[in-house]
């Protein structure tokens, strides 16, 4: 309920599946794991990067799924998978592509 309002919490899938509340959606996402987690870490590095993805970034997906399998699935597998991938730990910031000039803060008052 939201405000009074009944909260519709059935939905389908993209391939087709349909669940309804969050004890089914669990259910089907864990039936369908092997298309689940390269989906998900594709999205998680995506938002993790800052940027879409490329095709040179395709070896990196495949690395994150084994870890993640080897992790017995988990979320913190997940997240631990983005974090030390060479994208993300290789990423430039924009500090180191772009000089920021700041002028030098004066203490002395006698100068401009």
């Amino acid at each position: 309920m939201d405000e009074g309002v009944l909260i519709n919490t059935a939905g389908k899938l993209s391939d087709g599946r349909t669940f309804a509340g969050a004890s089914q959606l669990k259910s089907v996402l864990k039936t369908g794991q092997r298309e689940v987690y390269p989906d998900f870490s594709s999205k998680l590095l995506i938002y993790g990067l800052g940027r879409g993805l490329e095709f040179y970034d395709e070896p990196t997906l495949d690395k994150m799924v084994l870890s993640v399998q080897k992790g017995e699935n988990r979320f913190s597998a997940v997240v631990m998978a983005v974090v030390l991938s060479e994208p993300f730990r290789l990423r430039r910031g924009i500090s180191q592509v772009e000089s920021v000039q700041t002028p030098p803060k004066r203490n002395n008052l006698f100068l401009p």
